[in-house]
């Protein structure tokens, strides 16, 4: 139960920042379900396979690298959906920094039911 409450926050979040950046769009709320589970399967599967892969290059950035990859998932992301757009790679560090950001406020929300 709490995976779906994750993924409905994740979907808001995605929701409102679609709203919000001029770069982004989601063309429904149910495509932006299917963004949430999309961008948590990535983040589960693709995202260690590349922090590992660029393990010298993140330590270099002193790990400002892991917002490349972070955008790098997010356009894959869009690339898979045909509902979710992102303009250019900017925006998708944009979005990426900000996503992060409301998940944690929303999720800080849900912290406090427990």
């Amino acid at each position: 139960m709490k995976l779906i409450l994750r993924l409905l926050l994740n979907a808001l979040a995605v929701v409102i920042l679609s709203y919000v950046l001029p770069g982004v769009g989601v063309s429904s709320m149910f495509t932006a379900i299917i963004v949430a589970v999309v961008l948590s399967l990535l983040n589960f599967l693709v995202k260690p396979i590349l922090v590992i892969l660029t393990l010298p290059i993140t330590i270099l950035t002193l790990g400002l690298f892991l917002l490349v990859i972070n955008a790098i998932i997010i356009l894959l992301t869009a690339n898979l959906i045909d509902g979710f757009q992102v303009e250019s790679f900017w925006w998708a560090i944009i979005f990426s920094l900000l996503l992060s950001f409301l998940q944690a406020i929303l999720h800080s929300v849900l912290k406090d039911d427990q």
